[in-house]
């Protein structure tokens, strides 16, 4: 299957952008001092789901990365 320029940028770029969201939400769920993501410095409930859709997040957005990076250097081998 070959993926035009833009769809394999977006790709990428979408990937990126994943990482650095997800990233971000990470940290400030770990500094969290509403008493959402910790209740007596043990994780709660909240923690805990928001911390999977984290991973499974940067999971696709790792996958998704590498489909968008495949497509930019198929596209500049064959130009």
């Amino acid at each position: 299957m070959k993926l035009s320029r833009p769809v394999s940028w977006f790709l990428l770029v979408f990937g990126v952008w994943s990482w650095v969201i997800w990233v971000t939400f990470v940290k400030n769920l770990i500094k969290d001092g509403s008493g959402l993501a910790f209740d007596d410095g043990r994780p709660t409930a909240y923690f805990w789901v928001h911390l999977s859709l984290a991973v499974v997040s940067f999971v696709l957005g790792t996958v998704v990365g590498f489909i968008g990076l495949r497509g930019v250097r198929a596209l500049r081998r064959t130009s």
